[in-house]
C-alpha cells in the first residue's frame, strides 16, 4: 500500500512539472548521452528563448514541458540520428526581472524563484542617494502597481510587499527634494537644507544659521526651538536684530536680550508658514579699551578681548592660529601709535632667533601676511628691503624672499639651479651699499663645487643683493650677436687657421689644446710650426711661439704654453706671403734654383732639405760652388759646398751647418770666368767674321 501511495505522488509530481508553462528565467536540462555541447544547462531569456548548438534560437516560452520538449526533438532530428535517449527536464524555476530608477545598478537581474522586491533592488546595487521610498511602482502586462517601500523597512511586514512575477518591471522614482538637477549628495546633504517641510505647514530658516532651509512645522514650537533645528547662529550672527515674518508683516526678536534675561515675554510665538530671518552683525564691530586685533592667514582673524596676562601666544591660538598659506617669518606688530615691529615666529620656534616674545598691548594689530606664492609673478608680493635678485643662467630667475641663515647655495637652489649653458666659474654678486655705491664679487662657484674649499670662501648675500650666473656663448659661428654676453676679461681669442675662430668662454681648468680642440682644431693650411700666442698681463704685451709641429712628433706637454684670460692665438697659413716672416726665422735661397726665396727652417733640416723645398738647382747652376752666407757674433762668413762632390762620396759630415737667417746662393755657369772668357771671344770671332764678309 506505501509503495502504491509513493508510486502515485511521483506521478503526480511529475505530471504537474510536465504540465507547467515554461517562462524568462527557468533553467532546462538537456539529456543527450555523447553530446558534451548539452552537459551544461540552458537558461530561457527574456524574450522566452534557449540558443542550441547546431540549430541556434529556439521559443519555448509559454509552451508546457512535454510540449518544449517535443518541439526540440523535431528540431535536433535534422542534425542528430539518435535521439533516443533525449530528455529535458526543468531543473529550476527563476525570476527575471528588470530594476529601473534610482537604484545603483539598473538593468535586468536574476532571482531565485521566491524572491521579493527587496531582494531585486538589493540585486542591482541598492537604492541610489534620492530615490522617495513610498511610491514605488510595477509594471507588469501594461499594468501599474503602486505600493509603500518605506512601509515595509519601518515594519518589516512581507504582505506590504507584491509578489513578483517573471518579466515584471520594477521602478524607483526620484524625491522630489532632489529638483531636476542631479548632482552628488548624502543623506546630510539631502537634510541640510530642512527636514522634507513642504507646503504652507513649512518654516522657513534664513542667514547667518549653520544650516539654512525649510523645516516642518511642529506645535509648541519657538524661534529657539527652529533655530536650533537649523544649526545654530553663526559667529557673525546679529542676534538682536533677528526678524520673524508672519503674514507679510515682520516681528523683531532680540536674542541677546532674552538670554540676558530670560523672560518668556520676549520670545515671540510662530505660526504655519513663518518665516525667521537672522541677519548678519555687520554694523556691530567690536571695540573697546581691551581690544585687540588679529588679521591675516589664521583661521579665525577679527577683533578680540584681550583678557588680564593674556600674551601673543593666547591671541594667536585664539585667532585659530596661522593657515598653511601663513609667512609666519614676516608676523608684523601694528601698535596703536603707528609703529610696526616684525617678529620672525618661525625663527623663534626653530631656535634660530633669540629674545622675548613682542608684548601685545590694547588697541595692537597681528598682521600675519600670506605667504609669496612661487609661481605668483607680482613681484610687489616681496618687499624690496627683504628680497634677493637672481638673474641669468638659472631655471627660475627673479626675486626672492631672503632670510639671514640662508646661503648662496640656498638661493641658487631655490631657483632651480643653473642651467646646461651657465658659466658658473664667473659668478657675480652685485652688493649694494649705504652711499649707493655697488661693488662687484667675484666667485668660482664650478671650481667650488668641483673640488670643495673654505665654505668662508662663499660670498655672503644680503637682502638688497643681486646674484648674476653669465651664460655661456654658443658657437660664435652660428650666432654671432651671442659675442655680447660675454665680457673680455674672461675670453680668449683664437684667429687663424682653425676650423672655428672666434671668443671662447675661459677658467684656469681649461688649457691650450682645450682652446684649440674649441675651435674646431688647425685646418689643413695651418702653419703648425710658428703658432704665435700674445700675453696681455697688467697692460703688458708679451709674444711667444710654438712649434705645435714638435709637439705632436714628441708629446712634450712642457712645450705648451700657458694661457690666461684676454690672451691671443694665432695660427697661420702656410706659404704666406713672405713680407710677414721676420728675416730672423727664415732662410734665402739666392741663385740657379727653380724656386728661389725665403723658406721657413727648423733644426731638424739640412742643407739638402732647403734645396729640395727650393726646386733643386738648375741645370746652368755652379753645384760645385753653393755658398752658404751667415753672420756669427755679427761678422759675415761665407763656406763654400760642393754638392758634386757630396752626391759623390755621401759624407754627411761635409754638409755646411745652416741656422734660421742664413743665405743659400747657388751661382750659375754665366757667372764663371771662363764662361765670360769665352762668351767675349765668341763675341770677337763674330765681329770679325762679319766685317769680313762685308769687305772691311
Amino acid at each position: 500500500m506505501k509503495a502504491l501511495i509513493k508510486y502515485l505522488l511521483i506521478f503526480v509530481v511529475s505530471f504537474s512539472v510536465s504540465a507547467q508553462t515554461l517562462r524568462p528565467g527557468d533553467v532546462l536540462q538537456i539529456k543527450l548521452p555523447g553530446e558534451t555541447a548539452f552537459e551544461s544547462n540552458f537558461q530561457i531569456n527574456n524574450e522566452g528563448q534557449i540558443n542550441l548548438p547546431e540549430i541556434g534560437s529556439i521559443t519555448l516560452k509559454g509552451l508546457s514541458l512535454n510540449e518544449s520538449k517535443t518541439l526540440l526533438q523535431e528540431q535536433l532530428s535534422s542534425v542528430y540520428r539518435d535521439l533516443s535517449r533525449f530528455n529535458l527536464i526543468l531543473k529550476e524555476r527563476r525570476l527575471s526581472v528588470m530594476v529601473l530608477g534610482y537604484v545603483k545598478k539598473p538593468g535586468s537581474v536574476d532571482l531565485p524563484v521566491r524572491s521579493n522586491v527587496q531582494m531585486a533592488i538589493n540585486r542591482a546595487g541598492g537604492l541610489a542617494q534620492g530615490a522617495q521610498l513610498d511610491k514605488l511602482q510595477i509594471r507588469r502586462n501594461s499594468g501599474l502597481i503602486e505600493f509603500n517601500y518605506k512601509e515595509y523597512l519601518d515594519s518589516g511586514d512581507p504582505s506590504s510587499l507584491p509578489p513578483l512575477e517573471p518579466m515584471d518591471e520594477i521602478f524607483v522614482p526620484a524625491s522630489p527634494l532632489i529638483g531636476n538637477v542631479q548632482v552628488e549628495f548624502d543623506a546630510k546633504t539631502l537634510t541640510a537644507s530642512g527636514d522634507a517641510g513642504t507646503g504652507g505647514d513649512s518654516i522657513k530658516v534664513f542667514g547667518e544659521v549653520h544650516r539654512p532651509g525649510t523645516f516642518a512645522f511642529k506645535n509648541d514650537a519657538s524661534v529657539m526651538d527652529m533655530i536650533m533645528r537649523a544649526g545654530g547662529v553663526t559667529r557673525y550672527a546679529g542676534i538682536e536684530q533677528i526678524r520673524i515674518i508672519h503674514n507679510g508683516q515682520p516681528f523683531p526678536f532680540n536674542m541677546r536680550e532674552y538670554l540676558d534675561t530670560g523672560n518668556p515675554k520676549l520670545m515671540p510665538g510662530i505660526r504655519q508658514g513663518d518665516v525667521i530671518f537672522i541677519p548678519q552683525a555687520t554694523e556691530q564691530v567690536k571695540n573697546g579699551s581691551r581690544t585687540v586685533y588679529v588679521m591675516g592667514e589664521v583661521f579665525k582673524p577679527g577683533a578680540m578681548e584681550m583678557g588680564d596676562g593674556s600674551g601673543f601666544y593666547d591671541l594667536l591660538a585664539t585667532a585659530g592660529g596661522p593657515t598653511r598659506f601663513a609667512e609666519t617669518r614676516q608676523i608684523k606688530i601694528i601698535r596703536a601709535n603707528g609703529q610696526v615691529t616684525p617678529f620672525d615666529l618661525q625663527g623663534y620656534v626653530d631656535g634660530q632667533k633669540r629674545g622675548r616674545l613682542p608684548q601685545i598691548m590694547p588697541g595692537d594689530a597681528i598682521l600675519v601676511p600670506e605667504k609669496t606664492d612661487m609661481n605668483e609673478k607680482s613681484w610687489l608680493k616681496v618687499h624690496p628691503n627683504r628680497a634677493v635678485r637672481i638673474i641669468g643662467a638659472v631655471n627660475r630667475p627673479g626675486r626672492y624672499e631672503w632670510a639671514t641663515e640662508m646661503t648662496l647655495m640656498d638661493l641658487i637652489a631655490h631657483a632651480g639651479g643653473p642651467v646646461a649653458g651657465a658659466d658658473t666659474s664667473h659668478l657675480q654678486v652685485l652688493k649694494a651699499s649705504a652711499d649707493g655705491i655697488t661693488r662687484s664679487v667675484s666667485f668660482d662657484l664650478k671650481k667650488f663645487l668641483d673640488k670643495g674649499g673654505d665654505i668662508r670662501t662663499v660670498p655672503v648675500v644680503r637682502a638688497g643683493d643681486t646674484v648674476v650666473i653669465p651664460e655661456l656663448p654658443k658657437d660664435p659661428n652660428d650666432n654671432r650677436s651671442q659675442w655680447v654676453r660675454q665680457s673680455s676679461d674672461r675670453s680668449i681669442y683664437i684667429f687663424g687657421q682653425v676650423g672655428a675662430p672666434g671668443r671662447y668662454a675661459f677658467n684656469n681648468e681649461l688649457n691650450f689644446l682645450d682652446i684649440l680642440s674649441a675651435a674646431q682644431g688647425p685646418t689643413g693650411n695651418a702653419d703648425l710650426a710658428n703658432v704665435r700666442i700674445t700675453h696681455r698681463r697688467d697692460g703688458k704685451t708679451n709674444v711667444s711661439q710654438l712649434n705645435l709641429h714638435r709637439y705632436f712628433q714628441t708629446g712634450d706637454d712642457s712645450m705648451l704654453p700657458t694661457v690666461q684670460n684676454e690672451d691671443v692665438i694665432f695660427i697661420p697659413k702656410r706659404d704666406r706671403a713672405w713680407l710677414e716672416k721676420p728675416k730672423e726665422t727664415v732662410i734665402r735661397v739666392l741663385g740657379a734654383v727653380a724656386r728661389p726665396g725665403r723658406y721657413t727652417f727648423d733644426d731638424n733640416m739640412t742643407v739638402l732639405d732647403l734645396l729640395a723645398e727650393a726646386g733643386g738647382p738648375m741645370n746652368s747652376a755652379l753645384q760645385d760652388r753653393i755658398m752658404v752666407v751667415n753672420r756669427v757674433d755679427g761678422e759675415a762668413h761665407s763656406r763654400l759646398f760642393d754638392l758634386v762632390d757630396f752626391a759623390k762620396t755621401g759624407d754627411f759630415s761635409k754638409l755646411p751647418a745652416i741656422r734660421a737667417g742664413d743665405t743659400l746662393y747657388v751661382p750659375s755657369k754665366e757667372q764663371s770666368g771662363w764662361y765670360r772668357f769665352v762668351s767675349t771671344l765668341q763675341e770677337s770671332i763674330t765681329v770679325f767674321s762679319f766685317a769680313h764678309l762685308i769687305g772691311l
